[in-house]
């Protein structure tokens, strides 16, 4: 299956070209730091391409200050990691060994490069998605969760961490690693703990908190003015923001979970064409996400839009939920759907402890020789049931109808009917749920009869239901009787992905009558950006 990146020890042997260099010296200054000396601290700005001239640099392990990888960066090479491209932070220390010399080149001059030299694009583009790709396969970061399967809190930074592919280390409570990293923080070893470094204990941890020591949460400007505001970062959304940046326009793409949306918890999708062997839906919106900031396009995540106005000058306020604004002379609405809450008494209590809404490498660790149950007959619910018979004891997928052929792919359900590990019932529903502070058991319901039985279960995987997510438009466009966003030929546009209100446009799932598939999402993404560019620039 693909992967976010290459491997990096292929990269590292892809130098720049000399006239690459030249346009770096011309663009920035030489510095020269003394050994020992920090070009770069863990939660620092990485506002500066630095490409080694002569000397040595090594990464610095935060909580030991010892070197971190036995492999260094010397002359030809380059630091940097992919925060670089959406002005991020330093995930990791970088320390010169002995007297090194570098060129140091600002980051808006490197973008505005890296946009003129798409050779050298290439090349640095590709070493940073190695790079992160590297710190994801060995857990490799300077944000320590200790805690994650105890402590509600910490497993909602694990899972942001996850899915928006931010390297993180994860040790239990009471294991000997945990312990070391809480006697170098002097803090308490047997408590659940957020830790960023050695000198950040995130008090009250939460996905923002962490976001703003990553640098994913933009300070903005408030009222800061964008051509276009696209809200949602799911395939539709992400997509939007390679064509709008593509096209030179000034474009905000806001999500308030994860990049990738509902799309990003897809573990496998094997039918979106170019990728034969398949791609997890978090990695596939990644490489949009990286491709859409290598154009200017910015993110701001987690951040919840709350109310849309329109301006007296013809422009648009998006308000978020902490009360900062945002302009836009157009709003591409690409929020998607999400699942429904079925109506199961004390399903709120057990959501994040038993009752999950994704089906990704953290819920999977969670459901490790256990018995688990998936609600769906979708497309979701079946790739969420393959990927969770890999580690689960045993997985049993409730479907309410008689049939998955008319709502799931062929070749998906045959794989469902060929796997020992996999039981489907049909006409079944969860009636009830049983645990103290976490899931132990829930109560099946088969429908014709009305007949219940109890099993033992640690995790419920709720994947029906389809509710957009419309409430923040404050009525400013027509929405058909599902609250989905009327467009097109149904309220009298040209376009159709124009809504009844001028400068306002819908794509993706969250738009009545769309294709509710990942490359139909895409494909909409990249074509309204040609419409909002009219509406812009007219």
């Amino acid at each position: 299956m693909e992967s976010i990146g290459r491997d990096l020890r292929e990269m590292q042997r892809v130098p720049l070209a000399a006239t690459h260099v030249a346009a770096l010296r011309a663009a920035g200054i030489e510095r020269r730091y003394a050994a020992g000396a920090f070009l770069a601290r863990a939660g620092e700005p990485a506002d500066r391409f630095v490409y080694v001239l002569r000397g040595e640099i090594e990464v610095v392990n935060p909580f030991t200050d010892e070197r971190h990888l036995p492999s260094t960066l010397g002359p030809t090479q380059f630091m940097g990691e992919i925060s670089f491209l959406n002005g991020g932070n330093w995930s990791m220390p970088m320390r010169a060994v002995e007297e090194t010399s570098v060129i140091e080149v600002p980051r808006p001059e490197m973008l505005r490069l890296m946009s003129e030299i798409p050779e050298m694009s290439d090349i640095v583009i590709t070493v940073l998605a190695a790079r992160r790709r590297r710190q994801l396969d060995s857990h490799d970061g300077t944000l320590v969760l200790i805690g994650e399967d105890d402590d509600r809190a910490v497993r909602r930074v694990a899972e942001f961490a996850s899915r928006n592919r931010l390297p993180y280390r994860s040790y239990a409570l009471g294991s000997p690693e945990a312990a070391d990293v809480a006697r170098s923080c002097a803090i308490s070893a047997d408590r659940p703990a957020v830790i960023f470094g050695r000198d950040i204990v995130v008090t009250d941890p939460t996905p923002d908190k962490v976001a703003q020591l990553l640098g994913l949460n933009y300070n903005l400007i408030d009222d800061e003015a964008f051509d276009v505001l696209i809200v949602g970062g799911g395939p539709s959304g992400v997509s939007a923001g390679v064509y709008a940046g593509a096209e030179g326009l000034r474009a905000l793409v806001i999500e308030d979970v994860a990049i990738g949306g509902q799309a990003g918890t897809s573990s496998r999708i094997e039918n979106y064409m170019g990728f034969p062997t398949g791609i997890s839906g978090a990695d596939l919106v990644w490489r949009g996400e990286v491709q859409a900031m290598k154009f200017g396009t910015r993110f701001a995540m987690p951040r919840r839009v709350a109310r849309l106005e329109r301006l007296d000058e013809g422009a648009f306020c998006a308000t978020f939920e902490n009360g900062q604004r945002v302009r836009g002379q157009a709003v591409v609405v690409a929020t998607g759907v999400q699942y429904r809450r079925l109506p199961i008494a004390r399903l709120e209590d057990f959501e994040g402890a038993g009752v999950y809404y994704a089906a990704t490498e953290i819920e999977a660790r969670y459901c490790k020789n256990a018995e688990v149950v998936v609600i769906g007959g979708g497309n979701s619910a079946g790739q969420a049931a393959m990927y969770l018979s890999r580690t689960a004891r045993h997985v049993r997928l409730l479907v309410r109808g008689q049939s998955l052929a008319t709502s799931m792919s062929n070749y998906l359900s045959s794989r469902l009917n060929a796997d020992p590990a996999i039981t489907i019932e049909y006409g079944a529903e969860v009636s009830a749920l049983h645990g103290d502070d976490r899931l132990e058991a829930v109560t099946i319901r088969t429908v014709a009869d009305g007949s219940t039985r109890t099993i033992p279960t640690c995790a419920v995987f709720i994947m029906v239901g389809a509710a957009p997510n419309t409430g923040w438009l404050s009525g400013l466009v027509e929405l058909d009787e599902h609250g989905f966003v009327r467009t097109g030929m149904a309220i009298g546009a040209s376009s159709p992905y124009a809504t009844s209100h001028p400068g306002i446009f819908a794509v993706g799932d969250v738009r009545a009558g769309s294709v509710k598939r990942v490359a139909a999402s895409v494909g909409e993404g990249s074509v309204v950006i040609s419409k909002v560019w009219e509406h812009v620039r007219s």
